[in-house]
């Protein structure tokens, strides 16, 4: 799969669109997110990123594992939603990004997949962690 236009959301996003207590970032959050909701854009979803966000919103959001589960079931079984997860191949090609861009092994994993899926753009609070040539980087609440 190869869309210039399609966007990986982070982790980052996924949380803010339920931390009301975050203003401006949680109102532009949820207008990505609405977005695809409502038709208007696609947007990718990593296996990663989900299992970031069951992890994140349990402690930060104070979610409930049913909670939690109930969110990330939507996303799963929301057709716009593009998944994409990574393969024990794009773990080695993680490794070799972490390494020449200095960047943390997660991270790494992330662009990897994206890198392997097609997808060279992301939503993320986090731009600065994403300097590879190959990923353009927006933080959305910029």
């Amino acid at each position: 799969m190869t869309d210039n236009k399609l966007f990986l959301i982070d982790t980052n996003i996924l949380v803010y669109a339920l931390d009301k207590q975050e203003g401006a970032k949680n109102l532009s959050a949820k207008e990505l997110i609405n977005r695809c909701w409502q038709g208007k854009d696609n947007l990718a979803v990593s296996a990663q990123n989900l299992a970031e966000f069951v992890f994140v919103s349990t402690k930060k959001a104070k979610l409930d594992f049913g909670q939690a589960k109930t969110m990330v079931a939507y996303i799963i079984d929301f057709i716009g939603f593009i998944k994409i997860s990574y393969s024990a191949e794009t773990v080695l090609s993680a490794i070799d990004i972490a390494d020449e861009f200095k960047m943390s092994f997660w991270d790494s994993l992330l662009a990897a997949t994206m890198k392997e899926n097609g997808i060279f753009n992301i939503y993320t609070e986090n731009a600065k962690d994403f300097k590879m040539p190959w990923i353009n980087a927006v933080n959305p609440f910029t």
